[in-house]
């Protein structure tokens, strides 16, 4: 009986730590608290760290900033391109800026202050959907529906889900 006790705590141990693994997150945009400004040295660098990120659905990004000298503006490709910060679908002003990614896809981001967009502030985030979370499948935007950062393969979570389901139908069908 002892070991029937201990195969089913170390199943619950694992289920557990499999649920961890698929719940969403908070990113802090750039890595650090204060990512959210004109880059000093490359100008592409916040999606390059984007592009080196997994963001999903249900995620939220998180900018930490000075919202008496900036804001966050969620923008259309064309606004993001263009650096058009007269019709944004989102602004942001409260320097602790919180946003849900609610849907696949690219979200595209920049800076609501004059002239930080022309000098770099701003990023492409790519979410994967929730299909995408549950099989572990990555799909690369084509060159020509998407210009932005790369995307990442995806972790191993579903992997993981699916060895640990073989492994507890292999433990349950020994015990009977």
């Amino acid at each position: 009986m002892a070991s029937f006790q201990r195969a089913v705590v170390s199943s619950l141990f694992l289920m557990s730590l499999l649920l961890g693994l698929s719940q969403a997150s908070e990113v802090l945009v750039g890595g650090k608290t204060d990512s959210w400004k004109i880059p000093s040295s490359e100008p592409d660098s916040l999606n390059k760290w984007a592009g080196k990120a997994r963001f999903l659905v249900g995620d939220s990004l998180v900018w930490k900033y000075d919202g008496q000298k900036d804001s966050v503006l969620q923008v259309t490709k064309e606004a993001y391109d263009s650096c058009n910060t007269t019709s944004p679908i989102e602004e942001y002003k409260d320097g602790n800026t919180k946003v849900k990614l609610d849907r696949s896809g690219p979200f595209y981001f920049i800076s609501g202050a004059e002239g930080h967009c022309e000098k770099g502030q701003k990023f492409v985030v790519v979410v994967l959907s929730q299909k995408h979370r549950q099989t572990g499948i990555s799909p690369a935007p084509s060159p020509v529906e998407f210009d932005g950062p790369a995307v990442a393969p995806t972790s191993s979570a579903s992997t993981l889900k699916a060895g640990f389901l073989v492994a507890l139908g292999v433990l349950v069908s020994g015990l009977f």
